[in-house]
């Protein structure tokens, strides 16, 4: 009778025992070089790691220190002696209180609040120092920024001098570098550079500072205002198998202990008599015999869920109310109770200046819909008429206040700052709420000051895309088509840029252009050079004729040459200016004072009049 055909696994396994040897070593060479290529690959990643822990000590320190320096100025500030020699007029007084209690400022001074003088020849009081200046007054707090003072950089610091809550005089003095930068120099990074670095100048640095132009670099930020722990170590080698190192290393373990086992076998097999397979073995004829037998499933679990408790209401904090919008945390300062009641507060300044209508849009981020919602509550709660066009870039927000005649609008957006961020940009009667505008909102809080009608304002949904598009097309049109990269960096624009720009003749490459409130890719903010890491990489690639970049809900603009040169704001105004002069001769160009000095001079050459003005989108409008 003919012999039965062996089972596939019998088949395997009878190869495996006579060709044992040979597979084993194979096996054991893949290990090896698996292991190679992993180790390689991975030397890069081991020393990334190693400078982020050393840049976490210096983080610290540093972060330490220079809360100690804010805290320690705040004192010096406040001194009621100081804050009395002010208000007498005495300055000579007043420095003297201040270098009492700070002997290490040696050169502290005082300036008026509105900073008259200083914005009249802006580059000869220094940039640096009117910008800090500036962002103390829009703030109400310290502010610490370096900036060259005396022909080197030097640690500055600035603050409100008040008195009743109402700002008397700015206070600006200077420190040494050397107060912040001793955890740094003591450092040791190996192979790699660590820096503390503020904005894009390197205030102190040690290892490799090539490495900052051609590794991979990583950030520990300090706090508000630009400080931070930059590191840069060596890139990491491309694997030969396209694999991460972790994956080598298991695929080599893998591989070794399979070269074990069969150098095991291939021994037992020698010292049996024949290379057969037993009878024993010959009869494991099935499959389920083989695989042994079907584990029993376990009996099904039910699983309790027990509903979260509600979190309690937020109560309202005046620091969310800021110079230029409103902003807070989620969940820590703003929920949609306090939406709720800025709304309310919106509507009753509203009724005071007779209007009725408000548009209001939002961004892409997760808490949008209920801040909305908040918000559109507390508006109708004052009797106001709420057009809702849903998810917008607040440049469309502006557009549908003028495209539906209402002049007020309010856009819900944490703009450029991180996931957990909203707040609300408010425009009404034509003019965009700043200063004491939004100040006043809160009052009117704070006091119960709040309109309540006898029955609630109506709310009606509108879409004003369409429109939008169809205008910037009307009007623009491009000579030749350009190939142009966006990267909305998951905000709002990405909804509306590619269209735009194929409505004026562009080819549109996008990346990044879902909207997704989590910003998975990268942070959306194109002021941070990082940020633009991924557009540089595409424009370059594609040979793009440009690129462009845009902040979480689509008013901030980043630009990027064929060359993958980065062009700043200030550069992107310069173009803009000379095409709005040469149609307008002799127009007033309105900037700030984060604008290079270069932009003044290049007005004039085209016939324009330079106005420096004080940072933020709200107070230039207001200029404007």
């Amino acid at each position: 009778m003919e012999k039965q055909a062996l089972h596939p696994v019998i088949a395997v396994k009878k190869a495996i025992t006579r060709y044992g040897f040979p597979i084993a070593a194979l096996l054991l060479v893949f290990a090896l070089g698996l292991g190679w290529d992993a180790w390689r690959q991975g030397a890069a990643g081991r020393s990334s790691r190693n400078v982020m822990a050393e840049a976490q000590q210096v983080q610290d320190t540093v972060g330490h220190d220079l809360d100690d320096l804010v805290r320690h100025f705040d004192q010096c500030r406040t001194d009621p002696v100081l804050i009395a020699a002010i208000a007498s007029g005495d300055n000579a007084a007043a420095t003297k209180a201040f270098i009492g209690n700070c002997p290490e400022a040696s050169k502290v001074t005082f300036y008026q609040p509105d900073l008259s003088p200083a914005y009249a020849d802006a580059s000869r009081f220094g940039y640096g120092r009117l910008a800090a200046l500036d962002n103390a007054i829009n703030s109400g707090n310290t502010v610490v920024t370096v900036a060259r003072v005396d022909g080197k950089p030097q640690l500055l610091f600035a603050g409100p001098v008040k008195q009743a809550g109402e700002i008397k005089s700015l206070v600006l003095a200077p420190l040494p570098l050397d107060t912040l930068t001793a955890a740094v120099r003591a450092s040791h990074p190996d192979d790699a550079y660590l820096a503390l670095r503020f904005y894009e100048f390197d205030v102190a640095g040690v290892g490799d500072p090539a490495l900052a132009k051609d590794g991979e670099m990583a950030l520990v930020k300090l706090r508000e205002g630009g400080f931070q722990i930059i590191t840069a170590s060596p890139r990491a080698s491309a694997s030969l198998i396209g694999m991460p190192a972790l994956f080598g290393y298991v695929l080599a373990a893998v591989f070794a202990l399979a070269s074990i086992y069969l150098f095991l076998r291939g021994l037992r097999s020698v010292s049996a008599s024949g290379d057969s397979l037993s009878e024993e073995e010959e009869g494991e004829g099935t499959m389920a015999e083989l695989l042994g037998k079907e584990a029993k499933p376990e009996p099904e679990r039910k699983i309790v869920v027990n509903e979260p408790a509600k979190p309690a209401a937020i109560a309202i904090e005046r620091s969310i109310f800021r110079a230029y919008d409103i902003r807070g945390v989620v969940g820590n300062t703003l929920d949609a109770g306090v939406a709720r009641l800025i709304g309310q507060a919106i509507g009753s300044a509203m009724q005071d200046q007779g209007l009725k209508d408000i548009v209001v849009g939002r961004d892409g981020r997760l808490s949008g819909p209920e801040m909305a919602a908040g918000l559109i509550e507390g508006l109708r709660a004052a009797g106001r008429e709420v057009i809702d066009i849903g998810v917008a870039p607040t440049p469309l927000t502006y557009f549908a206040a003028f495209q539906l005649r209402t002049g007020s609008c309010i856009s819900v957006t944490g703009s450029h700052n991180p996931p957990d961020y909203n707040g609300f940009k408010i425009v009404l009667g034509g003019d965009t709420l700043a200063g004491d505008a939004i100040q006043a909102l809160y009052a009117r809080i704070a006091e119960n000051r709040l309109f309540k009608p006898s029955a609630p304002g109506g709310l009606q949904q509108r879409g004003v895309a369409a429109d939008y598009i169809s205008r910037i097309a009307e009007d623009i049109q491009l000579e030749r088509k350009l190939k142009v990269v966006i990267d909305a960096g998951n905000g709002v624009a990405g909804m509306l840029a590619p269209e735009v720009l194929e409505a004026i003749g562009c080819e549109v490459v996008p990346i990044f252009c879902e909207v997704d409130g989590t910003f998975p890719n990268h942070h959306p903010d194109p002021s941070e050079p990082k940020n633009l890491t991924d557009l540089i990489q595409m424009v370059q690639r594609l040979e793009a004729d440009i690129g462009v970049a845009f902040d979480g809900d689509g008013d901030r603009l980043g630009v990027v040459t064929r060359a993958g040169e980065i062009i700043y704001p200030d550069r992107v105004l310069m173009l803009l200016a000379a095409d709005v002069l040469e149609r307008n001769p002799g127009a007033c160009i309105v900037y700030d004072v984060k604008c290079t000095g270069h932009l003044a001079a290049h007005i004039l050459r085209h016939g324009g009049s330079p106005l420096m003005w004080k940072t933020g989108h709200s107070l230039i409008k207001a200029k404007m």
